[in-house]
């Protein structure tokens, strides 16, 4: 059992115990008086379960001593989200749903106990009980501080069941311009209806909110992404190179996932400067190991494995990595000889074993790493969070 965790069991177990026994004081006024600060026999038999490493007996005990009235809802609340922060979501219902049930609950109770019973439902994953009590609270007399967590609450719900519009049409306006987090998460969800207009070959919706998510959040690299793409389903290859050409500039990270891409559409326009003067302005900004290797291959092209091997060793003493060292092992085997093949393969072998097991992207918020780029972080969930992986084992 962790130290926080039995920290907090503690903590709830004296406050549990001081409650029960003003309880006890209050109620049995007219039998003989204990002495001044004895406790009930079940808060020691509780603190017994706990201090013995049994923590779900010592709930249980808590639980069941504790009756409902107006100086135990805070309590009650608190063991029920005990519960589901433990994984027992199943028991924080019954708790949350027993004290819901009470008559004499305030309004101010009355609402802090649906949100909790709503955060029990999703967790659950039962999205509709959880949305028909959200929404009930929005509709109620609950104060604003309540409204805007069942509204924050809400934009998570209907994220969850991939309802962008609805998303964004609880978040907007408020939640999109107190919350960074938000912000950007609402960009996201106009980029996930925009790749639904494309499938549906509506480009122009797409295109409408691809726009409305630079408008939301100007720094989100997925929408500059797509709407290259829309100019390159029509053809249009100038305009989708452009468009492009601005991720480096929102978030230099990204620059990996327009170089394929970009060099295609300039071989289509039969521009090979433009491509070189964008690859020298990376090299001078943004030296990327994928830049190395696409600036090296040009270079082959145009003047030999030799050149493109002294450029490769030349940027590699600067920004080493491991990823450079394995393409320049594939350059040196393009001009060597059967014994020195060998070698270089079986170091080459190495190198491939090392990168195959260490993610090209990582979550920058809790650390998810996958081969894929992922938008949303399979993890934490959160929008926009990872990258591709940088230094000596990245670019």
């Amino acid at each position: 059992m962790s130290d926080v965790l039995l920290l907090a069991l503690l903590v709830a177990a004296i406050a549990i115990g001081w409650m029960l026994g003003r309880w006890e004081s209050g109620r049995f006024r007219d039998r003989p008086q204990p002495p001044r600060g004895s406790l009930p026999r079940d808060y020691f038999v509780g603190l017994n379960y706990l201090l013995n490493e049994q923590p779900d007996r010592a709930i249980e005990t808590f639980t069941q001593a504790l009756e409902v009235n107006s100086d135990t809802i805070e309590t009650h609340i608190a063991l029920g989200n005990l519960y589901r922060s433990r994984g027992e979501a199943d028991r924080a219902v019954r708790i949350h749903q027993n004290l819901l049930a009470r008559p004499t609950l305030t309004p101010a109770q009355s609402g802090q106990v649906q949100l909790e019973l709503s955060r029990d439902f999703l967790n659950l994953g039962l999205l509709d009980r959880a949305e028909r009590l959200l929404l009930s609270l929005q509709k109620s007399h609950a104060d604003d501080s309540q409204k805007l967590a069942a509204k924050r609450l809400l934009v998570d719900l209907f994220e969850r069941e991939k309802e962008w519009a609805q998303a964004l049409e609880t978040a907007l306006p408020q939640l999109v311009r107190q919350d960074a987090d938000i912000r950007r998460a609402a960009a996201h969800w106009h980029c996930e209806l925009a790749s639904q207009h494309r499938s549906n070959s509506s480009p122009s919706l797409a295109r409408k909110a691809l726009k409305q998510a630079l408008n939301i959040d100007a720094r989100c690299v997925r929408a500059n992404w797509m709407l290259g793409q829309l100019e390159w389903d029509i053809g249009q290859y100038r305009d989708a190179a452009r468009l492009w050409q601005r991720v480096p500039e929102q978030d230099c990270s990204f620059t990996t996932i327009v170089l394929q891409p970009l060099r295609d559409a300039y071989r289509l326009l039969d521009d090979d400067t433009g491509w070189w003067q964008f690859l020298e302005k990376q090299l001078q900004h943004n030296p990327q190991t994928t830049v190395v290797m696409m600036a090296a291959d040009t270079l082959r092209q145009r003047q030999g494995t030799d050149i493109a091997c002294a450029f490769v060793s030349e940027q590699l003493r600067e920004h080493p990595s491991l990823r450079g060292v394995d393409y320049l092992m594939d350059l040196y085997l393009d001009d060597s000889d059967p014994a020195e093949r060998d070698r270089l393969e079986l170091l080459k072998q190495h190198t491939h074993q090392l990168l195959s097991i260490r993610p090209r992207h990582r979550c920058q918020r809790c650390g998810f790493g996958a081969e894929q780029l992922h938008w949303q972080c399979p993890r934490c969930r959160s929008w926009g969070t990872t990258k591709p992986v940088t230094g000596l084992e990245g670019e």
